[in-house]
């Protein structure tokens, strides 16, 4: 019997205004794996997180959690066990790290648990540890980065929505990140959706790829397949024109 998959973007269309940032895309996101969203910029990889995390309401299609639709609000997802890590290193600068990822666990019912969560997700980030009194806007742009992964943890999610977790970062840090992102992937089994521009450091974690183009999907498969494939080229190149 084939089990049900755990998210669902079915069939989905956003718009922006006039602008049509999806147009009946479905992504299928399964337990423990993970999946990398590739494509251009204004591809609408962005807005595939957001429309399943429901900061971005969808003109048509739906949001499924093992097959039951849902109407997505954030802070519902957060409960549901749906996590989004917002690109750009969003951290709350003047409060301290401990209180950052204390944040990370408004959701939970049993404040003993966020306390419980916050020891588990220092065990992925060590370096963390030492620098919890510090104020969060005081860290280099790689520990801040680790920081919102960790405060993405503390709800103990059973998917994460990471947005560009390299961005802005060196080629030395964003090399630790993915090598914490597979960590967390294979110890927890928590299923991760990656929008990186990083092609080969995203393409080394994955499991599945599905490529967008202009608010369309273009490529759905594995990376091996990808890599047999010149539909990366195609879109790269088409966008560029």
């Amino acid at each position: 019997m084939q089990k049900e998959i755990l998210l669902t973007l079915k069939n989905a269309s956003v718009q922006y205004g006039g602008i049509h940032a999806l147009s009946n895309v479905t992504v299928d996101i399964d337990e423990g794996e993970v999946i990398a969203l590739m494509g251009p910029n204004g591809a609408g990889k962005t807005t595939v997180l957001k429309a399943l995390f429901g900061i971005s309401p969808l003109a048509s299609g739906s949001v499924l959690i093992y097959g039951q639709k849902v109407v997505p609000k954030p802070h519902e997802m957060v409960a549901r066990g749906i996590t989004f890590v917002p690109q750009g290193r969003q951290v709350f600068k003047n409060l301290t790290v401990y209180e950052n990822l204390e944040l990370g666990g408004y959701a939970l019912q049993n404040k003993s648990d966020v306390k419980l969560n916050i020891e588990e997700s220092l065990k992925f980030f060590p370096a963390l540890r030492e620098k919890l009194s510090v104020k969060a806007g005081l860290l280099s742009g790689g520990q801040q980065q680790m920081l919102t992964i960790a405060r993405g943890l503390i709800s103990d999610p059973k998917v994460l929505l990471l947005d560009e977790p390299s961005l802005g970062l060196s080629p030395k840090i964003v090399k630790e990140v993915f090598e914490k992102i597979a960590e967390i992937n294979k110890l927890r089994n928590i299923a991760i959706v990656i929008v990186e521009h990083s092609i080969k450091s995203v393409l080394s974690v994955s499991n599945r790829v599905y490529v967008l183009s202009q608010g369309n999907l273009a490529f759905s498969g594995t990376p091996s397949q990808l890599e047999k494939d010149d539909i990366l080229q195609n879109v790269f190149l088409s966008a560029g024109k």
